[in-house]
């Protein structure tokens, strides 16, 4: 059987294993994807992999005791195998208050995430793609790591209910960080894409080159608050913090930063600056994603945060109905939204402020307030009346994004950009920020 199976191909399999499920209820999960890689170090490919993975999941439930078993195999027998395993674990499990039971059929937004582009590299353009930094990287005389990985698959479900959902998609991502010879400069740079053609490897290696090469002997200046230049890379990292806090539950026991005293949220409420607006929408052409959770509940457009006031936090099935409230899944990308002014405007209206490339090694300090801390890296510059001046060395950050946001006072063009702490994709703008917190030097590249 195929890796990669259509959607009438994906929904007779579906059919086939619930034709075995002797349960009150049963979920059918299958997947298939392909993954390939090359990877670089010292301007010399390193390694170069790929990956075929296929599986099934079959969650059985009599009443709410559950019982969860997962295969590989897709012949006839196996499919019975895994379906009675479900079975004989459910009736092992005890019950699970919080079981919601299986979903009726959903209506899906249509949306486009599967690109034969991408599902046609092979190595030979891996390779390609890979050459052209490489060959760039050695004529400038730097040293140059980097790795590229795509993948493109589906995934299907279908349960006892009648429902189904099938989605492809496929992604590609690279990233590179150039140093100097001498190791006193470095730079990064990170894509990501859907559609493979849209990858410039030679553009997006001349951004690192610049970077490093502008990066040579940075001076040290004292910690303390400056006004900021987020490059939307760097931007991602604090702002998925807030992303990935804005489940109900966890706010409504007084666990999360969108908590109140007293059991109460902060939905409704003005948090951060007008301007700020989040949003998810699966069927962004520059950041498609499911329109389907991993219940198979449906994903629709979805405003989180807008013009700075909490509009929607995330609510599980078993919490919706606890609450007395329409149940809320979990987005599936995340957009903010920008303005219109360019990096290099932005540069040109500062008087005195740092414009940061990278942000890494995000920890949290403060759950409550968001408060994280963490370095910058690979290209850090002073900017003096609207120029830069000079490279600086590395910074410890200690800053919100939630006071970073009511700090704001310059938003740019939104981006895809690549996390390089969770290597999620986000749509993010570059923005300018005052007061940002330095509370450390850095003697990092």
């Amino acid at each position: 059987m195929n890796v990669i199976l259509n959607e009438a191909e994906a929904k007779a399999l579906c059919q086939k294993i619930l034709s075995y499920s002797r349960a009150d209820e049963c979920e059918i999960n299958i997947s298939g994807e392909y993954r390939g890689n090359i990877r670089y170090a010292r301007n010399e490919v390193s390694t170069s992999g790929a990956l075929t993975n296929k599986n099934i999941v079959v969650s059985s439930a009599y009443g709410k005791k559950v019982g969860v078993a997962t295969i590989d195999e897709f012949d006839d027998a196996s499919l019975e195998k895994v379906v009675r395993r479900s079975e004989e674990l459910a009736k092992l499990a005890p019950e699970n208050p919080e079981y919601m039971g299986v979903l009726e059929p959903q209506s899906y937004l249509k949306t486009k995430a599967y690109f034969e582009s991408t599902a046609n590299i092979n190595p030979a353009k891996r390779a390609e793609k890979v050459a052209q930094s490489l060959n760039l990287c050695q004529n400038e005389k730097v040293v140059a790591a980097g790795f590229l990985n795509d993948q493109h698959g589906y995934s299907a479900l279908m349960n006892s209910k009648g429902l189904f959902a099938y989605f492809p998609a496929s992604n590609v991502n690279f990233s590179l960080t150039v140093r100097t010879e001498d190791g006193k400069g470095s730079g990064y740079v990170a894509k990501g894409y859907s559609d493979f053609d849209k990858l410039d490897t030679v553009k997006a290696t001349k951004i690192a080159l610049q970077k490093a090469k502008a990066s040579v002997d940075a001076k040290a200046i004292e910690p303390g608050k400056y006004t900021v230049i987020l490059e939307p890379t760097a931007a991602s990292v604090l702002l998925e913090n807030i992303f990935f806090g804005m489940d109900a539950r966890s706010a409504d026991e007084g666990r999360s930063f969108f908590s109140k005293p007293g059991g109460k949220t902060k939905l409704g409420e003005k948090i951060v600056d007008e301007r700020v607006t989040f949003y998810s929408d699966p069927t962004n052409p520059e950041l498609p994603s499911s329109p389907f959770a991993g219940d198979g509940e449906a994903v629709g457009k979805m405003k989180w945060i807008e013009k700075g006031v909490v509009k929607n936090l995330t609510y599980s099935r078993f919490w919706a109905k606890e609450k007395g409230v329409k149940s809320v899944p979990n987005p599936t990308n995340m957009i903010m939204e920008g303005g219109t002014t360019s990096l290099e405007e932005m540069i040109k209206s500062t008087k005195k402020g740092i414009l940061v490339t990278k942000l890494w090694y995000i920890r949290p300090v403060d759950p409550q307030t968001l408060l994280l801390t963490g370095l910058t890296r690979d290209g850090t510059f002073y900017i003096e009346n609207g120029k830069i001046k000079h490279p600086i060395k590395n910074l410890r950050f200690n800053e919100s994004p939630i006071i970073m946001l009511n700090n704001l006072e310059t938003l740019g063009i939104p981006e895809r950009v690549v996390s390089t702490e969770s290597d999620q994709n986000y749509l993010i703008p570059p923005m300018k920020i005052r007061e940002f917190t330095f509370s450390s030097l850095s003697d990092a590249v």
